[in-house]
């Protein structure tokens, strides 16, 4: 199978999560237009998803929800359980960290790493913290593969080597500064506060189009 475009493997997460969803309320069928009206696209863009992925299936029914949920899992996930860590305990590291933990079987959060010594030594939500200081050696110890980066934007540029020299293959970054990282480590940057203006950018404008056209 060729390489899966990055914004069909996202919509595949969302088509489990809500199939996963559906299947927990006893759902046994769905059809593409219905799961398409839940994520706000065209029942073509879920059809031409799966196509890509090789599903093929009778739909006079609809989807079997089982039968795709396991079917999007075997694409998604590995043999084997990918161990994930965070980067910055503060509030939103630990928010992530309560969100995510165990709601895949897949993705398993193993350790915690911060500079405050308050933090580091203790669990956090059942997850151990680490000292930076220790970072590259428990990487390979826990056999990271993934890191989470929650940490202050002010630091985010100082953490790229000591990643890069643990080898890490993954990076979710959530601080707002862009990070570049060589190939073979993949990097999604999610900056929260450009998210929130461009939402807020839209609804001003929504606001301003309702006000002139009631002039």
């Amino acid at each position: 199978m060729n390489a899966i475009p990055e914004k069909t493997i996202e919509r595949l997460s969302e088509y489990r999560r809500t199939l996963l969803e559906c299947h927990a309320q006893g759902i046994q069928h769905i059809f593409s237009h219905v799961l398409a009206g839940i994520h706000g696209i065209t029942a073509v863009q879920v059809r031409r998803d799966l196509m890509l992925i090789g599903f093929q299936s009778d739909t006079k029914k609809g989807y079997d929800v089982e039968v795709l949920i396991e079917f999007i899992s075997s694409i998604l996930d590995g043999k084997n359980v990918v161990n994930v860590g965070v980067i910055g305990m503060g509030n939103l590291g630990q928010a992530l960290t309560k969100y995510f933990n165990g709601r895949r079987s897949k993705l398993r959060i193993v350790a915690s790493f911060d500079v405050d010594p308050q933090k580091a030594g203790h669990r956090i939500d059942g997850i151990p913290c680490y000292p930076m200081a220790d970072f590259e050696e428990l990487v390979q110890k826990h056999d990271i593969k993934i890191v989470i980066l929650s940490s202050p934007t002010s630091i985010a540029s100082q953490l790229v080597v000591p990643i890069i020299n643990a080898g890490i293959k993954g990076v979710l970054n959530f601080t707002s500064m862009p990070l570049n990282f060589p190939r073979g480590i993949f990097v999604e940057n999610y900056d929260i506060t450009t998210l929130l203006e461009k939402v807020a950018y839209f609804v001003k404008e929504a606001e301003e189009n309702s006000d002139s056209s009631s002039e």
